[in-house]
């Protein structure tokens, strides 16, 4: 009665079971849902949901809120988590707030087989929020010329990002050109980047187009950029400002028109603060930013993962393998520091040694520090706030970051992805005990 009096076109149904029917029957842009009920409850009734409707949002409603079961809604999918009783306003601004994010990822559409196919990005996966976010904005900038900076931790996915960008931009049938500046040595990175002279060196025999050429009316990625010298990033910096390049050994310049991408697993503004990397340069790069987020923060896109990367290694290996809910479960309760990458490693493992058709818990070892002591995991007490789940995500975070690093605020913050005041900061408020003498100045 209170959102068709707010103008809203609400259908109605009795149980879990009905709303699927009406689900796999007509789109529905948000579902609210109970938490308790039978014989399919909200969890379920979410997880499938999102099957059926992967843009649709889904709040879930119940009395018996507590900080397990909001974790858990939000873990698989969830916009949002009301505790009720609560005051009609305030639903009324939740969803309100949850159907102009459906309107904004109405137009993406990234995932559909087609153009994975086309494309060759059937590995950039996902229905979370975090991941339709990325989506959603990576779309709107693609359609630009602007410089794009892609930042995230090791084995999130950096480069297919990058390459969808490529993809859905004019440039797409001209060339995209991929270098990782930590896998070339610095006294060859100008060379390759910017191509060079015959003669200008000991072994050049000829004259060589550099990267840049290459990628000339297309998309050059850089990967790794914070790796560079200070050198090189000011020769990078130029060609930026000036569109042109100069090749090792000549003094004539060439013009080229390459769309940049840049990547970096760093915290780039540390970086720059550190005086590591030129702060011109990093403004530059920086003009649209896209964060890929960690696993463990998307943790409701481990299933979908997993049956793709399985998927792939039954067509190498000739094999039916498939998983359990027990396996699924298995990983969904690890935090995974390599990311998407490492989840790529346990499902090819598991399917290379698997003697079972099915898979399950026992074929995907976990290794430690990716999970949190059970004693962080139910810190806290029963009937907390949306506050208080962060708060909990954050503290696991930071303890299993601090377990990988002990003493080590550097390397913490560098894993976590953030400065080392912003993590001390944190640690503060949430309790953790900080290095001694780790305290940063100013």
């Amino acid at each position: 009665m209170l959102l068709r009096a707010a103008g809203y076109t609400v259908d109605e149904a009795d149980g879990g079971e009905q709303a699927l029917q009406k689900l796999a029957e007509q789109p529905v842009d948000l579902l609210l849902t109970d938490l308790k009920m039978e014989p399919v409850d909200g969890l379920t009734l979410l997880s499938r949901a999102l099957e059926l409707a992967p843009h649709a949002q889904v709040i879930v409603m119940t009395a018996y809120g507590s900080v397990e079961s909001a974790v858990e809604a939000m873990r698989r999918g969830a916009y949002d988590y009301l505790a009720k009783p609560f005051k009609e306003g305030e639903l009324l601004h939740r969803v309100q707030k949850a159907l102009e994010r459906v309107q904004l990822l109405s137009t993406v559409d990234l995932f559909a087989g087609e153009f994975k196919q086309r494309h060759g990005l059937d590995a950039l996966i996902g229905r979370s929020t975090a991941m339709r976010e990325l989506v959603s904005r990576l779309t709107r900038v693609a359609s630009s010329d602007a410089t794009v900076l892609v930042q995230g931790e090791s084995g999130t996915g950096k480069e297919l990002v990058a390459r969808a960008v490529h993809a859905l931009s004019r440039r797409s049938e001209r060339p995209f050109v991929p270098v990782n500046c930590a896998a070339i040595t610095e006294s060859l990175l100008e060379s390759e980047l910017f191509g060079h002279a015959k003669g200008a060196f000991t072994g050049a025999t000829r004259t060589r187009r550099g990267l840049f050429e290459e990628a000339d009316g297309g998309t050059i990625f850089i990967d790794e950029v914070t790796e560079t010298s200070p050198a090189f990033q000011t020769k990078l910096l130029r060609v930026l400002q000036e569109g042109e390049i100069r090749r090792v050994g000549e003094s004539a310049s060439l013009k080229v028109d390459a769309r940049t991408v840049a990547a970096t697993n760093r915290d780039i503004e540390r970086e720059v603060s550190d005086k590591r990397f030129r702060q011109d340069l990093y403004y530059r790069l920086n003009v649209v930013a896209l964060r890929v987020p960690p696993l463990r923060e998307r943790l409701s896109d481990v299933p979908l993962l997993a049956e793709h990367f399985l998927k792939r290694a039954n067509q190498r290996n000739l094999r039916q393998h498939s998983l359990s809910q027990s396996a699924v479960d298995h990983l969904m309760q690890y935090d995974f520091p390599g990311n998407v990458r490492e989840l790529e490693n346990l499902v090819e493992q598991a399917a290379a040694l698997a003697e079972a058709d099915v898979l399950g818990p026992q074929d995907f070892p976990l290794r430690k520090g990716g999970k949190a002591p059970e004693h962080e995991q139910s810190a806290l007490p029963p009937g907390g706030t949306l506050a208080d789940t962060v708060n909990q995500a954050e503290r696991r975070a930071i303890a299993a970051a601090v377990e990988q690093h002990p003493g080590d605020l550097a390397g913490v913050a560098e894993e976590l992805g953030i400065s080392s005041t912003t993590l001390w900061r944190k640690m503060k408020r949430l309790g953790l005990k900080t290095p001694a003498g780790s305290e940063p100045l100013g």
